[in-house]
């Protein structure tokens, strides 16, 4: 007797930790139920799904929704939006909200603010400070939280921890892994001059790569002195790459779309402010140097950065500009773009963004297509090519600076937990995001 599901997919080239393997998939209350040959299956619904390639979920462990408090940029339904139509089923989101995310009310506000309003799953990092060390092991433990967040240098927000002694009572007390803004803040008050009133091509001046290394160097120090776990987010200098290749038993690393494709000066020349975000990006010489780290293996994730400004924000005369850009939507397409361009593998980018993120954060029954693991699934097009425009963006911010940029590979379905919430362009409600679990901390 033919086996009954909720849903399969047939014939898609499925991309795992086993290889690319052109299988059937099998999904029953939620999750995986079978791989293979299953043309005898039943199911509801059939997909037939020949010619597209399925991954597993694609995790962004580092987007800014600004809820609360900050909705005329974005919120947590739109944010998420955003990234179920770009192929993205589980987000980790940042704390530098209003108030910030840094104890266990806030946090429980915004895991009741999303739960069932945002179409992917979620998680939420709790700002480490001086006022909260003590409560650090509570909070990394908590329902939804995704561990600590600790801002090094200024960037949106109030969350700045810029003295050793206060970075080293947090590294000290965490037990999970904990992710930080490198960036030193002596040095960034030092070099405020070097700003140029109208010129966002001089935020990469001011915020130099010597201002990351020190910050990324302390860091090291710190977690290898206490045996702790950090890492550390959106690297965009070589100088902190050459260091980290030789720091990997603690420190691991995430890298950006946008460090990976733009570039300056040509970028502030097109795009001026709508490309400043924090740390900048760079040029040529740092580009190359974060491919190579990617493609040696130093590189462990890929994270958006997304953090979307009003136009109005970004239209102000640089320096008063926002610093962010909008990112989510596009991480797929992108990448798929440099994927196509043989930058990198299909498997490498999978390896990125799915079972990367579950080897570092710990996540639970995602990061894999396998049996008993969630359905979440991304499902793309890497023949097809698509022009980016603002027009496709779901974020309330509604611009992305690849506007009118052509791609080829192309997110076109999007499963969280065996729902689907996007097929060709369409995002399809009601949403039923939940709290992603972990190993260490809150399990479901």
């Amino acid at each position: 007797m033919a086996q009954t599901f909720d849903l399969v997919i047939r014939g898609a080239t499925v991309v795992n930790h086993d290889g690319k393997i052109v299988r059937d998939i099998a999904v029953s209350g939620g999750r995986i139920a079978a791989l293979g040959d299953l043309r005898e299956a039943s199911a509801p619904e059939i997909i037939e799904a020949d010619g597209l390639h399925i991954l597993p979920g694609v995790m962004d462990t580092q987007v800014h929704f600004r809820e609360p408090g900050l909705e005329h940029k974005e919120n947590l339904e739109t944010g998420s939006r955003a990234a179920v139509a770009g192929g993205v089923t589980a987000v980790f989101e940042m704390p530098n909200t209003k108030p910030l995310t840094t104890s266990a009310e806030m946090l429980a506000d915004k895991v009741g603010r999303a739960r069932h309003r945002m179409f992917c799953d979620f998680a939420f990092f709790v700002g480490g400070t001086r006022e909260n060390v003590t409560d650090i092991p509570r909070l990394e433990k908590l329902e939804g939280s995704a561990g600590i967040k600790v801002f090094m240098g200024s960037s949106t927000g109030d969350l700045l921890v810029d003295d050793e002694v206060s970075l080293d009572k947090i590294i000290a007390t965490i037990s999970r892994r904990a992710s930080f803004h490198a960036e030193d803040e002596a040095r960034l008050k030092s070099r405020m001059h070097l700003r140029r009133k109208g010129d966002p091509s001089s935020h990469p001046e001011w915020r130099d790569p010597e201002a990351a290394l020190i910050a990324t160097k302390k860091l090291v120090d710190l977690a290898e002195k206490h045996g702790k776990r950090v890492h550390v987010l959106h690297i965009s200098t070589a100088e902190e790459m050459e260091f980290l290749k030789d720091h990997k038993q603690y420190a691991t690393v995430e890298v950006t779309p946008h460090h990976l494709t733009l570039e300056a000066p040509d970028c502030y020349e097109r795009l001026g402010a709508y490309v400043q975000m924090n740390p900048p990006v760079r040029d040529a010489r740092h580009r190359s140097a974060i491919w190579a780290a990617l493609q040696s293996g130093v590189v462990d994730v890929l994270g958006s950065d997304h953090a979307p400004h009003t136009r109005e924000e970004k239209d102000h005369v640089y320096p008063d500009t926002h610093s962010g850009m909008t990112g989510v939507q596009t991480l797929v397409p992108i990448m798929l773009d440099h994927v196509n361009a043989g930058r990198l593998s299909l498997q490498r980018f999978v390896d990125l963004t799915s079972h990367g993120p579950q080897r570092l954060f710990g996540i639970r029954g995602k990061g894999r297509i396998a049996v008993g693991y969630d359905a979440d699934l991304t499902v793309i097009d890497l023949k097809r090519t698509e022009t980016i425009t603002n027009r496709w963006i779901e974020s309330l911010a509604g611009w992305t600076p690849y506007d009118g940029v052509k791609v080829k590979g192309w997110p076109v379905g999007t499963f969280v937990r065996g729902r689907k919430v996007m097929w060709e362009g369409e995002i399809i409600g009601p949403a039923h995001g939940e709290p992603v679990a972990f190993l260490e901390g809150y399990a479901g």
